[in-house]
């Protein structure tokens, strides 16, 4: 790609000059011609400098057929020999294949052999001329790997939806895969849907091609898929998955917003002060020198020591903050007990305690009602929430209520008297229990506490901006003040 990259536009300048040169090219005849027909030509040759660059291409393709860099004759395999051996692991492949149209195409797929990558593309109508991999290709394209991609949510509801669409067209699973193929841009996506095409191809049933992408798809889509293969309610089952994914990811939105917004004023404010403190105090350095140290207001002496410190120091302060920030995010992932207590922290804070606990309790109650709307064990259920829930305070009550329905007893249980689960959440789930209606009640939590959580985001854009903008005015005012005032000593002193 580089290499294209570097040579195409020596192709184009190449063509340029040639049109320069053109009239004094020793095998042409030098001929008067008008400077208007110049310009023609020359325009006429960098309009087709593109197509001359395409033809030069092709040629070098067909070059490299006809030297044996691709094989003239289809690939042969050994079905019973080292092509037909599995790895334990997907492996990516390189392929060369001629399309139905006739255009040589390369490109990589993800299999455990080459009779899978062979079979895929035969099915597809390729002619296949290359398969093969090396330790260069898994270093370059490797990284694509399906096991280590993560399909983002926004692209997961764009998913979710044609799917359905297609679904209800009446075009079969497995085409419609292949119709999203064409719809992405991004080599990493169309591995893992041209990997579930082929599963699909092979006779693996769409959860089984969902499972086998690693951590491509969230385990709650997997399982409701699960379920409704057994109903016959595909299509229904991916619309509830587009609306269930739309409205977690509103919720996160709204979550990171809250979190984040007083977040950013602060580091704005620190940002100002900073900057006067580095750019603006040492210019009154030298002016100060020649007071008397007595007629200097504490607060500026004050802020000049600051300026001072953070002179000398701003670079290691810098490093430390980066060190701590580093220390802090791997702690945070992997120790357990202290991403808790920094869970516990957040949650016991004020206002912003409010948020997390509404925003959990939301997802938790939406998730657990899409699963028991769709026919998923409980004892699955909980397995799933687990997954997807983030906070560990809240994995620990999944676990209670796992034991709880293992013992025989009833799944509210774990959620009595909790502080982290509000008790008018904990008697919709007795209700629903004691009615049958569980999946019902479930939804109605969902639906009470979104709209608390939306509120409490609310209150916070509201109340936070001004506090903190008042605070950013009060620094700053401070330091200017601090500056100012031995100004005025200074010009009443020379009054006098």
């Amino acid at each position: 790609m580089f290499l294209k990259i570097l040579v195409t536009p020596c192709v184009w300048v190449y063509h340029f000059f040639l049109a320069l040169t053109k009239p004094f090219n020793k095998k042409h005849k030098i001929e008067k011609i008008s400077v208007t027909d110049s310009l023609n030509n020359l325009g006429e040759n960098i309009v087709n400098a593109p197509e001359k660059v395409k033809k030069i291409k092709e040629k070098k393709r067909k070059d490299n057929v006809y030297k044996g860099k691709v094989p003239l004759e289809p690939l042969r395999l050994n079905f019973d020999g080292e092509d037909a051996k599995k790895s334990d692991k997907k492996l990516t492949y390189q392929y060369i294949a001629k399309n139905s149209e006739g255009k040589m195409i390369k490109g990589y797929f993800d299999a455990f052999s080459k009779v899978e990558v062979n079979s895929y593309l035969i099915n597809e109508g390729y002619t296949v001329y290359d398969i093969q991999t090396n330790k260069w290709i898994q270093i370059m394209y490797g990284q694509h790997g399906t096991s280590n991609i993560k399909i983002k949510t926004k692209d997961l509801i764009f998913m979710l939806a044609q799917l359905s669409t297609y679904l209800k067209a009446g075009i079969p699973l497995a085409d419609s895969i292949k119709i999203l193929v064409k719809q992405f841009e991004k080599k990493s996506y169309k591995l893992v849907l041209n990997s579930i095409a082929y599963d699909l191809t092979t006779g693996k049933s769409f959860s089984e091609a969902l499972e086998k992408q690693g951590k491509a798809f969230p385990s709650i889509l997997i399982n409701m898929i699960k379920a409704s293969e057994m109903t016959g309610e595909l299509p229904e089952t991916l619309d509830d998955m587009e609306e269930y994914f739309a409205e977690t990811e509103a919720t996160r939105k709204a979550m990171v917003t809250a979190m984040i917004y007083p977040v950013i004023i602060l580091i704005i404010a620190l940002g100002v002060g900073t900057f006067i403190m580095l750019f603006v105090v040492p210019r009154f350095v030298d002016i100060y020198k020649t007071m008397d140290g007595a007629n200097i207001p504490g607060i500026t002496l004050a802020v000049l020591a600051l300026s001072d410190f953070l002179q000398k120091y701003i670079l290691w302060i810098l490093v430390g903050i980066v060190f701590f920030l580093l220390i802090f995010l791997y702690l945070y992932k992997n120790v357990k007990s202290f991403k808790t207590g920094v869970q516990w922290l957040v949650m016991h804070t004020p206002v912003f305690g409010n948020v997390v606990i509404y925003n959990e309790v939301t997802m938790f109650s939406k998730t657990f009602a899409s699963l028991l709307a769709h026919n998923v064990f409980i004892t699955n259920s909980m397995e799933i929430l687990d997954k997807v829930s983030n906070n560990e305070i809240y994995k620990q009550l999944i676990h209670n209520a796992i034991n709880n329905i293992a013992k025989g007893k009833s799944i509210s249980t774990a959620f009595k008297d909790q502080w982290a689960f509000p008790i008018p959440a904990y008697e919709m789930i007795v209700t629903g229990e004691k009615t049958g209606q569980l999946p019902e009640m479930m939804n109605k939590v969902a639906a009470y506490y979104q709209d608390l959580h939306k509120n409490a985001v609310a209150r916070i854009k509201t109340f936070i901006e001004p506090i903190l903008i008042i605070l950013l005015t009060v620094m700053v005012g401070v330091i200017v003040l601090s500056i100012v005032v031995p100004m005025f000593n200074m010009y009443s002193a020379i009054q006098a």
